[in-house]
């Protein structure tokens, strides 16, 4: 499977939308996350936060609760016919660990909606494509400094979730963007997070391929020989065949990664833009997944060709 055709899109929020909030990874610091729905309040939504979004797991410290108890909040908000959106509060790690406990059935018997985050969180981004065939947003979090320090950020996820269903175009780039590989190509966009990426591979959540794709890859905190080694998995066990386009974003923290990228992503024979401005560090913008664009590395651009939001 590979996303060839375009996802089924949720439709966009209004004022007076109840949005739930859940942990489905790391542990949630509680002055964040308050200031996170305090943002989203002020945009009109009524605020949901799942019952165990502050949870802390008895024995392993990394993980906002049990396993089992992430996936019943991810589960029930996205099943309740009342919510809109459902915003991830951070990602962490975790995600993995609970996807398997998830009811896919019931999950896919449920409406499209609104679904938020990044970092661990890719790993579902490839599930809902995969199991649910429903279009999601690479975009900040809740508790997170990004969403709740940088106007900016917060804002660019604000106009694309209440954005009209026109225009039909909506043009994503950063004053960074340049081109590694020249070239313009179309297709759905996928991906997020590097290593989520290569750790799906082989999974029943990971998406078998990106062929016809247009690729979104960060990372944080990585030493650069395990960012090739995450490109290498993704080179040798053909997940990259056939590839439309390569978008390349933030690498916050990571050892310096450009001859690397040029080294594992040049040969591919498709335009690739890099530093888009998507991904971890202190402000991000919005990707939506699962959707037409074009990717023009030229002029460091990525333009949906058709609305995120229905």
């Amino acid at each position: 499977m590979s996303l060839v055709e375009p996802l089924r899109r949720p439709r966009r929020l209004v004022e007076g939308d109840r949005v739930a909030v859940v942990a489905p990874a790391g542990p949630v610091p509680k002055d964040r996350l308050d200031a996170g729905c305090a943002v989203l309040r002020s945009w009109g939504l009524d605020v949901l936060v799942m019952p165990h979004v502050l949870d802390a797991h008895p024995s392993l410290d990394y993980l906002a609760g049990s396993d089992l108890d992430r996936a019943r909040d991810l589960q029930q908000a996205w099943c309740d016919p009342s919510v809109a959106a459902v915003l991830c509060a951070r990602g962490g790690y975790g995600v993995q660990r609970m996807s398997a406990l998830l009811d896919w059935s019931a999950m896919a018997a449920a409406a499209p909606k609104v679904f938020v985050g990044y970092s661990d969180i890719t790993a579902l981004h490839s599930a809902f494509a995969r199991r649910l065939g429903v279009a999601t947003i690479h975009g900040p979090m809740v508790a997170t400094d990004a969403f709740v320090a940088s106007p900016s950020t917060a804002e660019l996820l604000r106009s694309l979730l209440f954005a009209p269903s026109s225009p039909s175009s909506l043009v994503l780039g950063a004053p960074s963007a340049r081109p590694l590989v020249p070239g313009r190509a179309s297709g759905v966009t996928v991906g997020g997070c590097l290593a989520l990426l290569a750790s799906e591979i082989g999974t029943p959540t990971g998406l078998p391929s990106a062929a016809g794709s247009l690729v979104l890859l960060e990372d944080v905190g990585e030493k650069a020989y395990r960012l090739d080694g995450f490109l290498t998995h993704l080179l040798r066990s053909g997940w990259l065949d056939g590839v439309a386009g390569i978008a390349l974003g933030s690498w916050h923290e990571c050892e310096p990664v450009e001859e690397l990228l040029q080294d594992r992503l040049g040969g591919l024979g498709v335009p690739v833009v890099t530093e888009l401005g998507f991904g971890h560090g202190p402000s991000t913008i919005t990707v939506p997944l699962g959707v037409p664009a074009t990717l023009d590395a030229a002029a460091g651009t990525l333009t949906l060709d058709a609305p995120a939001l229905v």
